[in-house]
């Protein structure tokens, strides 16, 4: 098992950057898939981007393509979330995830372990 903290979140202005980190404590977190969702006041969790075992692909939602990057190091038992040219909408609440077992990446059931979730607000 594995446990997740998120942490990195805050205020930051349209167009700005936020790095977000998961750090994950287990002896086995190298053999977990680690994926990063959110949730805005009102609506359903959506998914926004994940990273195999050892980084051999990584799948983003389109809402983040050419903005949104994760990677991950092993070696420090974290996944990082690199968050550029932030707008309004992506005001959200964000969690990682991590599964030992994948079918669809992009499906938050796939994933058996959750963090907390760190809040990150964009102002206009």
């Amino acid at each position: 098992q594995v446990q997740l903290v998120e942490s990195g979140g805050g205020l930051v202005q349209a167009g700005g950057s936020l790095r977000l980190s998961c750090a994950a404590s287990g002896r086995t977190f190298s053999n977990y898939t680690v994926g990063w969702f959110r949730q805005a006041p009102g609506k359903e969790r959506e998914f926004v981007t994940a990273i195999s075992t050892n980084g051999g692909w990584i799948y983003t939602a389109d809402s983040g393509k050419g903005r949104f990057t994760i990677s991950r190091d092993n070696a420090k038992n974290t996944v990082y979330l690199q968050m550029n040219s932030l707008k309004p909408e992506d005001t959200a609440v964000y969690y990682c995830a991590a599964t030992g077992k994948l079918l669809r990446p992009s499906y938050s059931g796939s994933y058996d372990y959750w963090g907390q979730g760190t809040q990150v607000t964009v102002s206009s």
